[in-house]
């Protein structure tokens, strides 16, 4: 018992000596240097990070990627967009399709024409292919924030969903929406007219245009789709939509895009296609199946 109560007594002696006035084995003076210390210490870490944080900070643009030498080709992506790389429907159902046509209207009401009023944010285009739209360099904060081209629904045709709501889907003559990723700067290159890398179906290759091209990827489904064709400029990207400012200067960019309708596609059979962008700097890559091309498994139940 005696041991308990030295032991009890040595604990509550080394919380608080009242003879020493010391708490937790130390004096007040010695705990307030301990506090100084780590306050310092801490301060002077913290001190340090802020300012490398900082001087990182004045070597960024806020309007231009300070490093863009390895950064890929934009991705080539589609609408609608399945997880598996797969549209598949019935045709006598309406509701299976339902959620495809939702995706294209969600997409194509950011290009209808009331969105798209504003002259002091939007200038006309053309609609014929043309060259670079140079609105200055991207560091010139004089100049402000940017025009961007118009891009009007009606260009995309029977994909456009304004005579036929359904985009297709409900007669199995399907559409897609394709459209190239944002880069910021990125200037896509026409490639030479008669490139041995275009397709005969391209040649000779259209000025100021990065055409797209799709075909069935097996040589057995060659004759299980009738015709694919193209609505937009001529089936491809146009250059006047290049170069993207970016969000801050460019906030309501507009990004070009092709219609592609698949005709006559033989229904219950699962057919694979492939989509191309040509451009003379859009490269593929074995890891990215998205980047400047993607593939696609169309299926179309009765």
């Amino acid at each position: 018992m005696q041991a308990n109560k030295d032991a009890e007594g040595g604990w509550r002696k080394f919380l608080w000596n009242s003879e020493k006035k010391e708490f937790l084995g130390r004096t007040g003076c010695s705990w307030f240097k301990i506090f100084i210390f780590y306050v310092i210490f801490y301060g002077c870490l913290a001190g340090i990070f802020i300012g490398t944080i900082q001087a990182m900070l004045l070597t960024l643009s806020n309007y231009k990627p300070t490093y863009q030498d390895r950064v890929a080709p934009p991705g080539l992506t589609h609408t609608p967009r399945s997880e598996k790389a797969e549209i598949s429907y019935k045709l006598s159902d309406s509701k299976s399709f339902e959620s495809y046509v939702k995706s294209m209207n969600d997409l194509l009401e950011y290009y209808e024409d009331e969105p798209q009023k504003d002259s002091l944010v939007f200038e006309d285009c053309g609609d014929v292919a043309e060259q670079y739209r140079n609105r200055g360099d991207l560091e010139d904060e004089s100049i402000g924030k940017r025009m961007s081209c118009r891009f009007k629904r009606a260009w995309l045709q029977a994909c456009s969903g304004t005579n036929e709501p359904t985009y297709g889907f409900s007669s199995g003559n399907p559409c897609l929406i394709v459209k190239l990723n944002r880069i910021v700067n990125y200037r896509p290159k026409v490639r030479p007219a008669l490139d041995d890398m275009l397709p005969a179906e391209l040649k000779p290759a259209k000025a100021n245009l990065i055409p797209v091209y799709c075909k069935t990827k097996r040589e057995e489904d060659v004759d299980k789709v009738g015709d694919i064709r193209y609505y937009g400029f001529g089936g491809g990207f146009p250059l006047q939509y290049y170069p993207y400012y970016g969000k801050l200067l460019q906030e309501k960019y507009r990004q070009p895009l092709v219609g592609i309708q698949f005709l006559n596609v033989t229904l219950d059979e699962e057919i694979r296609i492939e989509c191309r962008a040509y451009g003379e700097n859009i490269h593929l890559s074995e890891k990215d199946r998205y980047q400047g091309r993607f593939d696609l498994k169309i299926t179309i139940n009765s």
